[in-house]
């Protein structure tokens, strides 16, 4: 089933994700459905504050980028619980990002190019394992969501000023995308 996507300003956006136990009943159908979800969006990455479970669930799916990068040929992952661990800070890059809860907003952000993650797979298998490359920076963005946070959360006082019109046109609904959106309802 294809879910809504939460836009800026749900305030399940600013929450931090709770660890959810591994026999969470109907989270395979969550699983599946937040692919389905990803898939229509045509995202990279989608998190389950996203569509508004404040729980630790994530998906990612960067087989749409195996063209450019061939060693993401099938890759198409649900990380359960998953916690950074470690950031290496001793390399870091800028990259733009743009994210599916706030549509036509894209800024540059820095981040480690390598972390050390644990997480619970698909098969409820544990995972500790350092992640490197543009996975890296995916997970990055999409495990800050469980904690509450966004990527413009990253970005330059003046960058965050110079985007604000576009924020306030989000909250206010004045955006276009091409899938589903649950925004704040204001009064």
């Amino acid at each position: 089933m294809i879910l809504p996507i939460y836009t800026f300003g749900q305030p399940v956006l600013r929450q931090v994700a709770e660890d959810i136990p591994a026999d969470m009943p109907g989270l395979k159908e969550l699983i599946q459905d937040m692919f389905e979800t990803l898939t229509e969006s045509e995202g990279v990455g989608l998190a389950a504050p996203q569509i508004g479970k404040a729980i630790r669930v994530v998906v990612i799916d960067l087989d749409v980028l195996s063209d450019e990068l061939p060693e993401y040929k099938d890759f198409r992952k649900a990380y359960i619980n998953p916690h950074i661990l470690e950031y290496d800070d001793s390399n870091v890059e800028t990259m733009e990002e743009g994210c599916l809860s706030l549509p036509a907003i894209h800024e540059n952000v820095t981040r480690p190019t390598r972390i050390r993650v644990k997480f619970l797979d698909a098969e409820l298998r544990e995972h500790d394992e350092w992640v490197d490359g543009y996975l890296a920076r995916v997970m990055q963005h999409e495990f800050d969501h469980l904690d509450g946070k966004m990527f413009i959360d990253r970005i330059s006082p003046l960058r965050k000023q110079l985007i604000k019109g576009k924020l306030r046109a989000l909250l206010q609904g004045r955006f276009r995308c091409g899938y589903r959106t649950k925004m704040v309802m204001r009064k």
